[in-house]
């Protein structure tokens, strides 16, 4: 059963997944997984200290697949000039990027010139479509349903994802609170042309630097164990309760301000968390779609799982 949307045309790949950019872990391990499984992986650009460390991350993709794979750009509000790390993703003929957490800008602007499929994660209609206007190829809109940043509003998926695609031309890829088949066709029933996944990847074999105490809270998580960070910043993002959420939410209750959070939302207690396991001094980003996470199989074995759910699916239709 062929699965072509104008996402899978356009990147070139078998399917219409994308894993999503995920901050110190999506590495060349996870993306080649997933790209040789049939979807696009990502490496996430800004996580990697150096241009050479991102050199050396993409020709480690490039050893491992054949298949086309995406590089993130995660430019945010406190994030470090990319501009260099760009540059080395243009040199080393990077079939597509992403762009999350800012404006897109800077970083189409600098790959215009260039054969690289430019998409960007947007939280809402009007950031869609001025994403469009800007070049990107492809939008990615994410719901309030979303691990990690998210949009100041308070739009799920369901309600974003249609409103979207009636509002640009460009094809749209549905992200927050998808995990398996179900949530892939709902999307396109929905108008999107693919979707994108970040919490459901991070509960794999192939996402080596995940810790099993932050694998093991994905398995265990039912709706209601993730919080909203980060809102008193206008910057809220989603992550798994644990008591270091609480004192950032206490924190936020007291104070709200960055000088008084900076040390608790900083990348080092992320890197605490996802990385030893430390939740009393660290997080973990994770969406609401971590409560229908109940194994962890190797990237293959997900997407063909997914694959033939969907297939189930479209043939009920039929």
């Amino acid at each position: 059963m062929k699965w072509e949307t104008e996402i899978t045309e356009l990147l070139h790949i078998d399917y219409p997944i994308v894993q999503g950019g995920l901050a110190y872990l999506a590495y060349a391990d996870l993306a080649a997984a997933v790209s040789n499984a049939g979807g696009l992986g990502q490496i996430t650009a800004m996580s990697l200290g150096t241009p050479d460390a991102l050199r050396d991350e993409i020709q480690k993709v490039k050893a491992l697949t054949d298949r086309p794979f995406g590089v993130n750009f995660a430019i945010g509000q406190h994030g470090r000039a990319y501009e260099h790390m760009v540059q080395v993703a243009i040199d080393e003929e990077v079939p597509v990027i992403s762009v999350t957490g800012g404006n897109p800008k800077g970083v189409l602007d600098l790959v215009e010139d260039y054969p690289i499929k430019k998409l960007v994660l947007t939280a809402a209609r009007r950031q869609a479509e001025k994403a469009a206007e800007l070049g990107a190829d492809a939008v990615m809109v994410v719901g309030q349903e979303g691990g990690g940043h998210l949009g100041r509003g308070d739009v799920g998926t369901f309600v974003l994802t249609p409103q979207v695609a009636d509002s640009v031309s460009v094809p749209v890829i549905a992200s927050g609170g998808i995990v398996d088949g179900r949530g892939m066709m709902a999307a396109l029933a929905l108008g999107a042309e693919g979707i994108e996944m970040g919490t459901r990847f991070i509960a794999t074999q192939e996402c080596v630097d995940a810790h099993e105490k932050y694998k093991k809270a994905l398995l265990d998580a039912d709706e209601n164990a993730t919080v909203v960070i980060k809102r008193s910043l206008g910057t809220p993002a989603r992550a798994l309760k644990n008591p270091w959420t609480d004192e950032i939410l206490e924190l936020e209750k007291q104070y709200g301000d960055y000088e008084s959070l900076k040390t608790h939302i900083s990348g080092e207690a992320n890197k605490q968390y996802i990385y030893k396991g430390e939740e009393t001094a660290g997080f973990g980003w994770a969406g609401q779609g971590a409560a229908r996470i109940r194994s962890i199989p190797t990237v293959e074995e997900l997407i063909q799982s997914m694959i033939d759910e969907a297939a189930d699916i479209r043939r009920k239709w039929s």
